[in-house]
This record gives C-alpha cells, sequence and structure tokens, in this order.
C-alpha cells in the first residue's frame, strides 16, 4: 500500500469558513440506476453521483442490455432492454458493494449466465445471503459455496408478468374473487446481520420476479436501517407495492415499475467530513441543498455534532455546521448501528475530542471495503492515539497526536477520516487519497479549497466551492 502517491492533508491556520457543495448520493443513484432497468420506459437521473461506483452501476447495466446515456452530467437518461435484460456476459463490481449485491436479482432475469467479479479487496466481502435467496426463488448460482466473488448467475430469463396476468396474489395463496387461484408469493428466508444491502438487493428487483416474493430476515439485527427505509422509499415513488407484514419481513408483488423523472439528493455522509472540519476548527460550513426530510442515514451528523459540542442548523442556504469554541468537542458514547458509514469521520472527530469516546453497533464495519475497525485502531494508534477494538465497536481515547502516513485501505471513508484528523494534526500525510473518488470525485480538490479560507478570516461564508456534479 506504501507504494501509492502520498497527499499532504493540509492544516488550516484558524476557523474555516467555507461553502461546499457535494455530489449527488452514491446510495440514491444506484438505486435508481436498478430501477430504471426495470421500467417500463425510459427514465431520467438529474445531479445524479459520476463517481468509480456509480460507473460500475452504469457498466453492469451495459452488459445486461440497458441503455444509458450519460454524456450531459446533470441529467442521465436510462432505456431498459426492450426485449428483457440480457445474459451471457461479465459484470465488473470494482470494489462497489451495490453492484455485487444489487445486480444478481436483475442478471437472475436476464437470458443466460452473468460472471461478477471485482477488485480483490471486494472478494472477501460478503453477498453468500443473496446468492441463497437467488437460489430460493430458482435461480442458478456457481460461486463453490464461497458467498464471495467471483460467482455466475445463471439467468432464468422468465419474463415479467403484466397486470393482467393473475395479478393479485396472495401470500396466502388464496383465490383472486374471480375464480382463479393465485399463485403464492415465494417466502425467501435472508440473514442480513451482515448488510441491510442484501435486503435492498431483493426488494428492488422483486415486482420483476413472476410471483414477487416475500423476503424474510432471519439472524441477528439488521444494521443500517435507514438503508432499507431508503429503498422502499424509491419503490413507492415508482409505484411498486410493498407491504411489511412485521418489521423484519416485507412482501413485494409483482407488477410494473414506472419510468421517472428524479433529482437526486446531495450524499449527506460525504458532506459529513466538511461538517467535521467546521467542528474541528471552530468554523462554518455550508453545505446547500440539504434536504429537509430525508432517508439518508448521513442526515444522523446532525445529532452526532450536537452531542459533542458543536451545532447545525437548516437555512435558505442549507445546512450550517458551526464548531464550537477553539473547535473543542466532547467524548461520546453513540450507537451507530443504522449510520455505520459515518463511523470513520466520527472516530476522527473522537479522537481529537476532550474525553473518552465509545462508538457501538458496528460489528457488520469488519466487512466492509476493509476491516474498517482493524483499519481504524491501526491508524488511531499511528497517530498516537489510544484506540482499541470491542466485540461491537470501538473505544478510543484521546492522546496528544503526532505527524504520521495514514493508509487508506483502498477504503473511501478512510480517506476522509485521515483528511479529517490531519486539518487538526499538521504534517500528516494521507497514502492514495484518490480512493475517496468511489464516491466523492475530487475531494482532496475540494477539501483543499474548504481549507484555504481559514487564511481569509472574518465570519462570514466565503464563496468557496467543492464541487463535484
Amino acid at each position: 500500500m506504501t507504494d501509492a502517491p502520498t497527499w499532504a492533508a493540509p492544516s488550516p491556520t484558524g476557523p474555516v469558513h467555507a461553502r461546499v457543495r457535494v455530489p449527488g448520493s452514491k446510495s440514491l443513484t444506484n438505486r435508481w440506476l436498478v430501477l430504471a432497468a426495470l421500467a417500463g420506459g425510459v427514465s431520467t437521473l438529474r445531479h445524479p453521483l459520476r463517481s468509480q461506483d456509480s460507473e460500475r452501476m452504469v457498466a453492469a447495466l451495459r452488459a445486461l442490455g440497458a441503455l444509458v446515456d450519460d454524456t450531459d452530467e446533470g441529467r442521465w437518461s436510462v432505456t431498459p432492454p426492450p426485449g428483457g435484460l440480457v445474459g451471457d456476459t461479465d459484470v465488473d463490481c470494482g470494489q462497489a458493494g451495490t453492484v455485487m449485491r444489487f445486480v444478481p436479482p436483475l442478471a437472475g432475469l436476464a437470458t443466460g449466465p452473468v460472471h461478477f467479479d471485482g477488485h480483490p479487496s471486494a472478494r472477501t466481502r460478503p453477498v453468500g445471503p443473496v446468492l441463497a435467496a437467488l437460489r430460493a426463488l430458482g435461480i442458478g448460482v456457481q460461486d463453490d459455496d464461497r458467498g464471495t466473488l467471483p460467482f455466475t448467475v445463471v439467468g432464468s430469463g422468465r419474463p415479467r408478468r403484466t397486470l393482467g396476468d393473475d395479478h393479485e396474489d396472495h401470500a396466502d395463496g388464496g383465490g383472486d374473487g374471480a375464480g382463479r387461484t393465485a399463485r403464492p408469493v415465494p417466502r425467501v428466508p435472508i440473514d442480513a446481520s451482515a448488510s441491510s444491502q442484501f435486503v435492498s438487493a431483493l426488494l428492488l428487483a422483486g415486482a420483476a420476479y413472476p410471483d414477487g416474493l416475500r423476503l424474510e430476515h432471519v439472524g441477528r439485527d439488521v444494521p443500517s436501517l435507514p438503508h432499507i427505509e431508503m429503498t422502499l422509499e424509491v419503490l413507492a415513488r415508482v409505484g411498486v407495492q410493498v407491504e411489511r407484514p412485521t418489521p423484519t419481513s416485507w412482501v413485494v408483488r409483482p407488477g410494473p415499475v414506472d419510468p421517472f423523472d428524479v433529482t437526486v439528493e446531495p450524499d449527506l455522509s460525504s458532506a459529513a467530513p466538511f461538517l467535521a472540519l467546521a467542528a474541528v476548527t471552530g468554523g462554518r460550513v455550508v453545505v446547500p441543498d440539504w434536504p429537509a426530510v430525508t432517508t439518508q442515514p448521513g442526515d444522523r451528523m446532525r445529532t452526532i455534532l450536537a452531542s459533542m459540542g458543536a451545532g447545525t442548523r437548516l437555512s435558505a442556504d442549507g445546512l450550517v455546521a458551526d464548531g464550537g469554541p477553539d473547535g473543542r468537542l466532547r467524548g461520546v458514547d453513540l450507537d451507530l448501528s443504522e449510520v455505520g458509514e459515518l463511523t470513520p469521520v466520527v472516530a476522527a472527530l473522537a479522537a481529537l475530542a476532550q474525553g473518552p469516546s465509545r462508538l457501538r453497533g458496528i460489528g457488520h464495519l469488519r466487512g466492509h471495503e476493509t476491516d474498517r475497525l482493524a483499519a481504524l485502531v491501526t491508524e488511531l494508534s499511528r497517530l498516537g492515539a489510544d484506540a482499541r477494538e470491542t466485540d461491537d465497536g470501538l473505544v478510543i481515547d484521546p492522546a496528544p497526536l503526532r505527524p504520521a502516513t495514514l493508509q487508506t485501505y483502498h477504503d473511501h471513508r478512510m480517506a476522509m477520516f485521515a483528511a479529517v484528523v490531519g486539518a487538526r494534526v499538521p504534517g500528516v500525510r494521507v497514502v492514495d487519497v484518490a480512493t475517496a473518488g468511489k464516491t466523492f470525485p475530487g475531494f482532496d480538490r475540494a477539501w483543499e479549497r474548504a481549507v484555504a479560507t481559514s487564511n481569509i478570516g472574518g465570519s462570514g461564508i466565503s464563496g468557496t466551492t467543492g464541487s463535484a456534479g
């Protein structure tokens, strides 16, 4: 890893006063792309995220026969293949968890085998529960029982049913009131305790299967539940009927997916390091277009900052984050089970706080782009902090931090963690900061522009913009 170029993380000379426009949400962009490939006509995404992850998704949909016109940065159109999804193709997932988990259920509808592989670091990430669910639906899967990349999904080529074809299915297999016997909705057990993406993957494609599906979680608590709520919201917007008999079961009715024209919200998790920048410098950062109501887990950063002594408020300009006096922050005890993606930035804040912190409910982060808990302990220790793992999280005791060269492990969130630490610890260097381009292309340049506002002084908001889409 040390052969990659290093970036000198800038340290501001005073409070930052920046306006930072973040790119579109990765989670929403890739969910909308999947639905567009199943829709009954041309769909439009406005202000989508163009990043490594979304480009992998676009390439995957093209491999399955969809036409994606992304020549206009601010407006993409997707035309589903008129004859249905096609197989006999390869999908390169890169490091994109949404591609390796959301696309296999689409491949199960394609005509012919679809081979999936990705970056070597992605071959340890779990996808077995999705593959097991496909088998339960009668789809062929070849993975040598590894439950990881590489694997092949042998598409059934089954057509989607229309509303006229026995559409009033009942989970109990009852009649439809017209003398016909409705086919039962297939029950599919799934252990989603390692990732909520397993549930979202099946929900997104469920309406395209001839009988829909009934998904039932079996196992420990599902992490990152807000991401499932996000999936349910986008499905409702395209006319897909989903019922929730229990908090951990979902019934997706078969039927059409309406074509759509949507504007993608900004990625609130990608905004988190910039909000943290205001907090650790005692400055102010404005993020335009922050939604007043959202299912994005990144919105939780507002309450996290408040618990640590910083402030945020919604204004006509967007979300305004104000740091406490001299960037002083309190240690915290937080359950981050629903917002695990914020953990690296929160860990950086905890290392810079006055008092110990405990971050709980995040054991599932051991299966992300890297083992994020081990990576955070290693890099915090390199800086001189006292950090240790627990069964479900981290304990961080602040200590005087020293300059260090920090690794990113091909993980975009670790690059953001390192940038936040570097804002308070002069001399920090970051290996392969470009890995942040997975969700925020040009992150390093946007960060440098924001930090540079500390040289301007004053209490107003500068016109500095870190725009990447």
